[in-house]
């Protein structure tokens, strides 16, 4: 079986506001994508975790922090696609229930996650272009 990588893109982030800095955790995620790189290993994903430096966004609300995360699984059909795009919109505003739900959609149903261009509205106001 062919391994699938799967990457989680993290630009970085200029917090406006204290409110958003909380609801970014740094040992919540790692925890969370050790968790995760476990479960998704014996299906034959291979979850990364990188830091794209070369990208900064200003955080202002609950969907600059969204789009400031970005999934790559290109052999599922998603190049760079902000977290908000894929999952659309946010039920509990909690960045790790949001991050695992994405991950989840693109490595078991990539199908769901809406194309770039297409006509169907899927926008979240993240900014994205979408």
């Amino acid at each position: 079986m062919r391994e699938t990588e799967l990457t989680v893109a993290f630009y970085q982030r200029n917090f406006t506001r204290e409110e958003w800095r909380k609801a970014f955790d740094e040992q919540q995620l790692d925890s969370l994508f050790v968790r995760l790189a476990q479960d998704l290993a014996p299906l034959g994903i291979r979850l990364r975790r990188v830091e794209d430096a070369g990208v900064t966004l200003d955080i202002k609300g609950y969907g600059d922090l969204l789009n400031s995360v970005r999934i790559r699984c290109p052999q599922h059909g998603v190049g760079n696609t902000c977290l908000g795009h894929i999952i659309g919109r946010s039920a509990n505003l909690n960045l790790l229930e949001d991050i695992e739900r994405g991950i989840n959609r693109v490595a078991f149903a990539p199908e769901t996650v809406e194309p770039e261009g297409s006509d169907k509205i899927v926008c979240h106001n993240c900014g994205c272009g979408c």
